[in-house]
Formats: structure tokens, C-alpha cells, sequence
């Protein structure tokens, strides 16, 4: 069996203009794998059909473009010229003349090139839009490798090209992003009151991630993760929450409250809502959860707490192995100042590291690492004196079913930063890249980057509501 395919283009009125051949396939039908178009025909098929539209789409504005739009003289040719555009179904060379502007009207310069209004940028912002998505998941060699098993792409289609485009789109997000505020709550408690009843209530965990440096391989730089959660009960029913991602490199970025801001502000934060904030205590971090609302919480995360004190009891452990009796008796004064801290009883936890600072004293000499354990109960005094005010009661928050850690965040360090910075395979990231690549990524799993690129091209055919990427 044999197939002929044409392309038939007719103008506004209907009419037939141009028949153009496009391929011819010869199909069988004896076998299961003979039935229907294959990859490689659907690909003979989409590269010459997209060469023949294009052309056509440029040749009929360019007509418009020859007659001076001001008096209709037809405009003189002073070169010819052509520009690479790249496409989903390959990359073309387009007609690109320069014509002498007509004399009828004074302009800047002596002649302009027409395609110039129509090509803005050397790629559609569908493949735009397919690079910056994939490459925000996968690697940029494995973003390359799937769009050029797909589609038509040139086999040469480096993979510096995706980065950049990918790089680019994430540069375009950053330039809409407002200015830097010391704070951003706006209005006085007066204005709170006319506002309507919130719906819901937020809760926002931040930690941090570390990334190979480019530029020094021997070190690892901070990337700060976070998830805003808005929960929300109808009818005493709750509904699915929203979820929102964030992520920035904290010695990079410039506008970390900014971002906050817009994150919670795009779910519908008002300043009379309730909001909890959970970190791991971290003087930045904590700073840049202040002036965001003044209805907000703020909460020293207990796993972090915690873990603290499961390494206290790592050297407790070690001490039973030196003198039982009196090694047990501080691995049980271990249990009651985690007892003590889990009430939220302060003052009472700070007088019983005295106690036990007191009593490792005997083991000055017979334990080896005592040195590292007299820094690590130091270390947890000036942990719990400088979070004091962050440390509630978790006892009574967990049994209200209140938040209390920030375990919903470690899943999103993991799926934000570990999945595509790909510890493992020791990549390596400048932190302008590693920020800028952020960027694109959250927004992917947000699900938000098809309604981003629809307000940016409004007539772009994509769906803008996205099943957001799995983990």
C-alpha cells in the first residue's frame, strides 16, 4: 500500500492556493508492527510538513510588509539575509531581507529587516517550554536524549543549548520577581479586622540542602528548600491542600523574602490567617520568616531538636561501656532533659545540662571522647538559649494534632534538590546555576510553568492547568 500525503494551504477566502507534496510511505499489513504510523515515519512526516507551514506563515507576512505602511509605496530590497529558527520538529532557515525604509516619513535608520516583528526570540516558546520542563526534571543530557527520541530535532542538538534555554526561562522568572522588603506585612491591625474570614490555615516548613561546588570541588554550598502547605476545611471536611515549592541558594539570591512573599501570596495568604512557620532554628532562615504576617507562629522544628539529643545519647552509650551504674544514671538524666524539652519546659532543660555537666566530670579521664562530649552539650545549651522563644510545648501541639516538625520538608529537600542535583553521580553547580535551575524546577512540580508560559504567550496552545511531575 502506498500513501501520498499533501499539504494543501488556502487562503482567508478559501480558496486553493498551494498543493505541496510532503511524503509518500509505503506501508504493508502483514504484521503487527506494519500497522499504523511508526516514530521514525511520524518524524518524516512532521519535519518537512512544519518546513512547508513555516515558510508559507513567513512569505505571506512578509507580503505585507513589502508596500510602506504609511503611503503603500512598494519598498526597495537592499539585502537578502536568513535566521536560523529552532522548532519541536527542527530548525529551519527562514527568509530574513532587509528592505530601505520608504522616503515618505523620517525614520531612525536607513532600512529594517520586517521579520524582525514577528521572530522576537530564535526558538517557539513551545520547545522553549518543553526544554525548561524537562530539563528541570532530568538531567540536560536526558531532557536532550527524550526530545530527540520523540521529535524531529537535529541529532547535533547540544546539550549547552537546553541548559541555556532552560537558563533563560528561569532568568525571565527571576526579572518579574518584586523588590527585596525588610517586612511584608502591609496595612494595620484595623484593616485586618474589615478583611473577610480566612479560609484555612498555612503552615510552611524551610530547610537545607547541600550541592557540589563548580568552582570548589572540594566544598558544597547551601540550598534552602521549602513547602507552603494551605489547609482547608469545608462543611467539617477537609479538602486536599495546596502545596507550594520553593527553593533558592541562600549566598546567592538576593530577594529570599521576596520569594516567600509571592509563594504564599499566590495561595491566597491574608494578613488576619493564621500561619506557622517550622525551621531548624537557623538565624537566616528565621529571619527571613519575620514580618510576614503578624498572625504567624513560629516554631523550633523538634526533629532537629531531637536529633541533637539522640547524639547526646550516642555518648551515653559509650559511658555505660566505662562505669555501668554511673553511665546508666546519665543516660537517664539524658531521657529526662528530652522529657523536659518536649514539654517546652526551658528553664527546667537548661538546669539539668548543668546537672549533667556536672556528672560526666568523672569520666574526664577514662573516656575517650569526652572532649566531643563537653562540646556537644555546650553546643545544646547555646542551641536551646538561642531558640528559646521558638520551642513550644510539642507534648500538648502533637497530641492537638498541631505541627510540630518538619518531616514534610526532608521530602522535598530529597525531591527538590537530591533527585535532579543527583548527589550520587557527584554533579557539580555553580551557584548561579544551581539558583537560576531552582527556579524552573519548583515550578514544574508546583505544577505552574504551562500557566506561566500562557501568560507570556497568550495564544500558545497548551493546557495551562498541569498534572504537576511525580517525585
Amino acid at each position: 500500500m502506498r500513501v501520498k500525503l499533501q499539504l494543501v494551504i488556502c487562503n482567508d477566502e478559501g480558496q486553493e492556493e498551494t498543493v505541496t507534496d510532503v511524503i509518500t510511505l509505503h506501508k504493508r499489513n502483514q504484521r503487527i508492527e506494519h500497522l499504523g504510523l511508526t516514530l521514525a515515519e511520524s518524524k518524516q512526516l512532521l519535519n518537512p510538513l512544519q518546513r512547508c507551514l513555516l515558510q508559507q506563515q513567513v512569505h505571506t507576512f512578509l507580503n505585507t510588509s513589502l508596500p510602506c505602511q504609511d503611503c503603500g509605496t512598494p519598498l526597495k530590497l537592499k539585502a537578502h539575509g536568513s535566521r536560523g529558527f529552532r522548532t519541536l520538529f527542527g530548525t529551519f532557515q527562514l527568509q530574513r531581507p532587509r528592505l530601505e525604509h520608504c522616503g515618505c516619513k523620517r525614520h531612525k535608520t536607513s532600512s529594517f529587516r520586517p521579520l524582525s516583528a514577528l521572530l522576537t526570540d530564535s526558538v517557539t516558546p513551545e520547545r522553549l517550554y518543553m526544554e525548561a520542563k524537562w530539563a528541570s526534571l532530568v538531567s540536560y543530557g536526558m531532557s536532550r536524549d527524550a526530545l530527540q527520541d520523540f521529535l524531529p530535532l537535529d541529532v547535533t542538538l547540544d546539550v549547552k543549548t537546553v541548559r541555556y534555554d532552560t537558563l533563560k526561562v528561569a532568568k525571565r522568572l527571576e526579572a518579574e520577581l518584586g523588590d527585596e522588603q525588610r517586612g511584608f506585612i502591609e496595612g494595620n491591625p484595623g484593616d485586618w479586622d474589615l478583611l473577610p474570614g480566612p479560609e484555612g490555615s498555612f503552615r510552611v516548613g524551610i530547610d537545607g540542602g547541600y550541592v557540589r561546588h563548580w568552582c570548589d570541588k572540594q566544598h558544597n554550598f547551601e540550598v534552602i528548600v521549602g513547602k507552603s502547605m494551605h489547609r482547608v476545611v469545608e462543611d467539617e471536611e477537609e479538602q486536599s491542600p495546596s502545596h507550594k515549592r520553593f527553593g533558592f541558594v541562600q549566598t546567592h539570591d538576593t530577594k529570599p523574602k521576596r520569594r516567600l512573599y509571592e509563594v504564599l501570596h499566590s495561595q491566597g495568604l491574608q494578613m488576619n490567617q493564621e500561619i506557622t512557620f517550622l525551621s531548624d532554628g537557623d538565624d537566616k532562615l528565621r529571619e527571613l520568616q519575620l514580618e510576614m504576617s503578624p498572625k504567624a507562629t513560629h516554631i523550633l522544628d523538634w526533629f532537629h531538636l531531637s536529633m541533637q539529643l539522640t547524639g547526646l545519647g550516642q555518648y551515653g552509650k559509650g559511658l555505660v561501656q566505662c562505669d555501668p551504674m554511673l553511665g546508666q544514671e546519665i543516660c537517664d538524666q539524658i531521657e529526662r532533659l528530652k522529657w523536659s524539652l518536649w514539654h517546652g519546659q526551658v528553664d527546667k532543660a537548661l538546669s539539668k545540662l548543668n546537672d549533667l555537666e556536672s556528672a560526666i566530670e568523672p569520666f574526664n579521664e577514662t573516656y575517650a571522647r569526652f572532649p566531643q562530649l563537653v562540646k556537644a552539650l555546650s553546643g545544646l545549651r547555646t542551641y536551646i538559649v538561642n531558640n528559646r522563644h521558638l520551642m513550644p510545648n510539642y507534648g500538648e501541639r502533637y497530641h492537638n494534632g498541631e505541627a510540630i516538625a518538619t518531616g514534610f520538608v526532608e521530602s522535598t529537600v530529597n525531591e527538590v534538590v537530591s533527585k535532579r542535583f543527583c548527589k550520587k553521580q557527584q554533579m557539580q553547580w555553580s551557584k548561579e546555576g544551581a539558583h537560576l535551575l531552582l527556579q524552573t524546577r519548583v515550578r514544574t512540580l508546583n505544577g505552574e510553568l504551562g500557566a506561566i508560559f500562557k501568560r507570556w504567550y497568550p495564544a500558545m496552545d497548551i493546557e495551562a492547568k498541569e498534572i504537576p511531575a511525580a517525585a
